[in-house]
């Protein structure tokens, strides 16, 4: 059976021991192992591993054995409670496995968690999972966690006592970063507010979270907006060596002065237009796209996105022989010296 992203956040916290199977699959690893983490450890309890109540195997393995799987299902453990075979990184070749597992597969025996990439609806191993009538097919997306789910990661961790402003920062902060880095970044906020029981602040978010491209994405950005042409080439060359291209460049850039046309727009004025921004912003980051878009005015941020249009297209040409990142530079320059501009 397929469970929608909505009905699959219960069954992550709440799995049912006495179906035959789970299979979660997406284009990003990293989201796929956290959801199986979290269903096995729900599904298990603590000391599974210890007890041999969990069977890993990778899914490469079950090409050449593939009666590894079944006899690790139908395995009868020395210790009472919920068991579970863990098969990793599957592909279809793993599927005929997987299939005879399920034939055989009776209450009572181990329950076969699968992960896989990117499959297709034709995939074997999504078509014996979505057709079983006692198991669970589950995509996961590149989309942003839900309001649910960081409550969840915040609760694991235990970190409590969370103001309204400095929980939309935190969402906003799930939605910026990538689903590892957030999870790490969390751990790190506990540890940091370990023993200290008053409201968790900005502050304390500012300081926990990572140093990475998004904040020097964020760097070059304000500087081109606040008219800072100076600063821009030693920024964009620190980009670059993060692995940062210049399409994703100009992406950000195109995204970010959306945002401050949206705000200078508003027929109630920029600062009643940055109000209604979603997510919501708060503290000094929305003190600084206020203070942004007031600077600059609709009509010349209007202007701003015609050569952000212009350079993006050119990076897209077939035709074009100049440095993708040189281009996107004097874009931002240009950018830069209009924000100076009356």
């Amino acid at each position: 059976m397929k469970l929608s992203p909505r009905e699959a956040e219960g069954y992550f916290a709440r799995p049912d021991a006495g179906k035959a199977g789970l299979l979660i699959y997406g284009s990003d690893a990293m989201r796929v192992a956290l959801k199986r983490q979290q269903v096995l450890s729900a599904l298990l309890g603590e000391g599974a591993e210890e007890e041999m109540r969990l069977t890993r195997m990778p899914g490469g393995d079950l090409r050449g054995e593939p009666a590894l799987l079944l006899d690790a299902v139908k395995a009868v453990g020395f210790f009472p409670g919920p068991r579970a075979v863990f098969v990793e990184d599957a592909t279809d070749v793993a599927a005929p496995a997987i299939i005879t597992a399920f034939e055989d597969w009776a209450t009572g025996d181990a329950q076969i968690i699968v992960t896989a990439g990117q499959l297709k609806p034709s995939s074997k191993i999504r078509k014996a999972f979505e057709s079983h009538p006692a198991a669970y097919a589950v995509g996961i997306y590149d989309d942003p966690p839900s309001r649910a789910e960081v409550e969840r990661v915040l609760a694991q961790a235990g970190v409590n006592n969370i103001p309204p402003d400095a929980m939309s920062a935190i969402t906003e902060l799930a939605t910026a970063i990538s689903p590892g880095d957030f999870t790490q970044t969390i751990e790190k906020l506990s540890l940091y507010k370990r023993g200290d029981d008053t409201e968790l602040a900005l502050e304390d978010i500012e300081a926990c979270a990572p140093s990475s491209t998004e904040a020097a994405l964020d760097d070059v950005l304000n500087v081109v907006a606040e008219g800072r042409a100076g600063e821009i080439s030693p920024l964009i060359r620190r980009l670059q060596s993060q692995g940062t291209n210049a399409v994703s460049l100009c992406i950000g850039a195109t995204r970010h002065f959306r945002t401050l046309y949206a705000c200078a727009a508003d027929p109630g004025g920029a600062a009643q237009g940055v109000g209604k921004l979603r997510p919501p912003v708060y503290g000094k980051r929305r003190d600084r796209i206020l203070r942004q878009a007031q600077g600059w005015g609709a009509p010349k941020l209007q202007t701003a996105l015609t050569v952000l249009t212009d350079t993006d297209l050119s990076l897209r040409s077939a035709g074009q022989t100049a440095p993708a990142m040189a281009l996107v530079e004097r874009a931002m320059i240009r950018l830069a010296m209009l924000a100076k501009s009356r």
